[in-house]
């Protein structure tokens, strides 16, 4: 049996009046915090995670069917896997920490740079702009394809299929 304080929230969402997030944040966030707290453990890290997951059930509240699931069972798994993904993610970063004194990458003296590839932003600008938004995400404001994908409200698959057909356009450029 749904709640009327459920069925209100559910009107609210399909309206997409902001109360709804209010509401929601009232009588949701502290059990949404206690699944997110079972993940992860440091508790700024959780605040952030809780946060990312009312950005998330705001962003998608016009998605949620109560014919599908129950409102708590929708709230649960948004901010459950929003808890794995920031898991995932920072698993990805520990593991891939440069090591400035081992990389190459911190030795080139000025002379041995490639001018040729200094003048990426304006080679950038002639492919189209569905593949200059995501080179330009990765690239040059450093986000991860994941991030990407959800500023831009892009499936995460198409986010690589453009990476892959920009970097194969620039690639022509620089290799005629």
């Amino acid at each position: 049996m749904i709640s009327s304080i459920e069925k209100e929230i559910v009107s609210l969402l399909e309206r997409g009046d902001k109360k709804a997030i209010t509401i929601l944040y009232e009588n949701y966030s502290d059990a949404l915090y206690g699944v997110i707290k079972k993940i992860i453990q440091d508790d700024d890290t959780a605040q952030d995670v809780l946060q990312e997951s009312f950005i998330k059930i705001w962003r998608y509240s016009k998605k949620y069917d109560s014919s599908k699931a129950k409102l708590f069972t929708w709230l649960y798994r948004i901010a459950y896997n929003t808890a794995i993904d920031k898991v995932r993610s920072q698993k990805n970063k520990d593991g891939k920490e440069v090591q400035m004194d081992k990389s190459p990458v911190y030795k080139i003296s000025a002379d041995e740079l490639n001018q040729d590839v200094m003048d990426m932003q304006k080679h950038l600008s002639s492919l189209d702009e569905k593949y200059q938004i995501v080179i330009n995400a990765l690239f040059f404001e450093g986000m991860t394809q994941q991030e990407a994908s959800d500023e831009l409200d892009i499936p995460l698959g198409t986010i690589k299929s453009r990476l892959k057909i920009g970097l194969r356009e620039l690639k022509k450029i620089y290799n005629p």
